[in-house]
């Protein structure tokens, strides 16, 4: 991962997107503390806008890599019946 200063960052951001389109991810600091990070957005072409949005807002991170095997083993959530047909019923409602 790289690491600029903001000031760098000001003066050659076409340079650092660049690299983060080729998959780098870069660190920015403000005097040398580290504040924020680019990250590529992998396979963003595939989304439909409300994902991509959810991305854009860091409250979806896309999956790198592959799952791990123990993750298909593990059981799935138990959720009250209540809850689960309320959920169905305003996801509905929404469309």
């Amino acid at each position: 991962m790289k690491s600029v200063n903001i000031a760098l960052l000001k003066n050659q951001l076409s340079s650092y997107l660049n690299e983060v389109r080729l998959g780098q991810e870069v660190l920015i600091r403000d005097r040398m503390r580290p504040i924020a990070k680019i990250v590529p957005l992998r396979e963003a072409d595939d989304l439909p806008a409300e994902e991509l949005a959810l991305v854009t807002e860091g409250k979806l991170r896309l999956l790198q890599g592959r799952l791990p095997e123990s993750f298909w083993s593990t059981p799935a959530p138990r959720v009250a019946r209540k809850r689960l047909l309320a959920a169905l019923k305003a996801d509905r409602d929404e469309d």
